[in-house]
């Protein structure tokens, strides 16, 4: 044999070595991930998303055994971390998860395939912007939440908290970044996140451009919706905030915007306006003051 037939011959079998470990680590992590979905509730979690997670309540039946599985397998996969002084508890790692899961019941999991690390500090923290033009100069600003394209969704447990309790305020956090997870898979954050069919993206651009533009409008004239304004700042955050209110305020976002309510049914394959409770507010959301990513 020549010195190219060599190379050639040993080049396939580097190839065929490569291929066969990941397709060995491909069903290992499958075949894990099965067995981690029928396990039942860890010890202490119905107590914690019982007293935290208060849409728990009112999921279907059929639901919360997938949402048990799906939690096994998000804690088993992504890694916690405390930041500015806060300890790592159950408490805080279960209702995270349990509330990034509802995310993806009813439907085939992806399980955030990015996400690497959930980054949790006491309290609202302060990030940089950096910007760039005739020079560089950043800007600091307080966060109740992120999620970064890189691999990592950070928060603030207080505002987890609070938003998780009150299913009537239409903001919560957690389903706010996590919906920025999901548009993140296919690329960077534009609205936009992986459909089941491509032929699903023209109703999905038609229906969420004219549901942006008419927030923008109703903002612009300080006008009130179910939907927070701070969907206006680009349509990545419209599809966030549209999360938000479809999971906390299903009925009121499906009487107010019907076509959009069906596109996030569509989507997220579930009917939250069929088991959600009738919503106590006192009209529809203006302001929340908020900066989130």
């Amino acid at each position: 044999m020549t010195t190219n037939q060599i190379l050639t011959v040993l080049s396939f079998f580097v190839v065929m070595f490569v291929l066969g470990m990941l397709l060995r680590q491909w069903f290992g992590r499958q075949k894990r991930r099965r067995m981690l979905m029928v396990r039942p509730a860890g010890q202490g979690w119905l107590e914690i998303i019982e007293r935290n997670v208060a849409i728990f309540k009112y999921l279907p039946a059929e639901y919360r055994q997938q949402l048990f599985g799906l939690m096994h397998v998000f804690l088993a996969e992504k890694r916690f971390e405390g930041c500015g002084g806060l300890e790592m508890t159950d408490e805080i790692k279960v209702t995270i998860a349990a509330q990034a899961c509802i995310l993806m019941l009813n439907r085939e999991p992806t399980f955030y395939p990015k996400l690497k690390s959930i980054l949790v500090y006491p309290h609202a923290y302060v990030a940089s912007n950096s910007y760039s033009g005739a020079g560089m100069f950043s800007e600091a600003s307080a966060r109740l939440g992120e999620s970064w394209g890189g691999g990592t969704v950070v928060l603030a447990w207080d505002h987890v908290r609070q938003g998780v309790m009150d299913l009537n305020d239409g903001h919560n956090v957690v389903f706010h970044e996590f919906a920025h997870q999901l548009d993140q898979e296919n690329g960077p954050a534009d609205g936009a996140p992986d459909l089941e069919h491509r032929s699903s993206y023209i109703a999905w651009a038609r229906v969420m451009h004219k549901e942006y533009d008419s927030l923008c409008d109703k903002a612009e004239r300080h006008r009130r919706d179910v939907l927070s304004d701070y969907g206006t700042t680009n349509p990545a955050e419209f599809f966030a905030v549209a999360t938000e209110a479809f999971f906390e305020k299903g009925r009121h976002l499906q009487k107010k915007h019907p076509e959009l309510y069906e596109e996030l049914k569509e989507y997220y394959q579930m009917d939250p306006a069929a088991w959600l409770p009738r919503n106590r507010t006192n009209g529809d959301r203006h302001n929340n003051h908020r900066h989130r990513k």
